[in-house]
């Protein structure tokens, strides 16, 4: 009996260990450093067709109202929120994507910072392609932690060489 007792209060400390973790005991360490939170920035988007997505890792990073903006090649612009960003890829099917992250530059005055990143989009983690991009993002640092309050991308095209033009800086 006792036996049955032990193993019934060592699958329910088990069980809240696991299924009662906040947010914060999942996701402090992402957010503890600019290198931490930008990881997690390509992580969060990251992942073959099979993986589920990561809106509640992503909705963690991201301040309360962070906008993303999407610039196409002649510098229209898209502005989303992330909500809005999260229902349009939860209605799509998801395939292979990878976004590896080639060249940062980071400016960093009191608790703002403005990171600059290139990054690659890939079908496959390992397999280099010439698809790359250039993201401004922007950060700030409060409450014990840093947030991304919002984020700019720009594909490289024939149009815009800004990937080029970054990486040779």
């Amino acid at each position: 009996m006792n036996k049955i007792i032990l193993t019934s209060i060592s699958i329910i400390f088990a069980f809240n260990s696991i299924f009662g973790q906040t947010n914060e005991d999942k996701y402090d360490n992402d957010v503890k450093s600019i290198d931490a939170i930008i990881k997690a920035y390509y992580e969060v988007s990251s992942g073959s067709s099979q993986d589920p997505w990561e809106f509640e890792r992503d909705n963690y990073i991201h301040s309360k109202n962070a906008h993303i903006i999407f610039l196409d090649e002649n510098g229209k612009a898209e502005t989303l929120t992330l909500d809005a960003l999260h229902i349009e890829s939860g209605l799509s099917e998801r395939t292979d994507f990878y976004e590896q992250e080639l060249k940062r530059k980071v400016s960093q005055f009191g608790n703002i910072v403005q990171v600059w990143s290139v990054f690659e989009v890939r079908n496959e983690p390992e397999t280099p392609t010439n698809y790359r991009g250039l993201s401004s993002i922007q950060l700030h640092y409060g409450q014990g932690r840093w947030w991304i309050d919002s984020w700019t991308s720009q594909m490289e095209s024939k149009k815009s060489s800004v990937v080029t033009e970054f990486m040779t800086n």
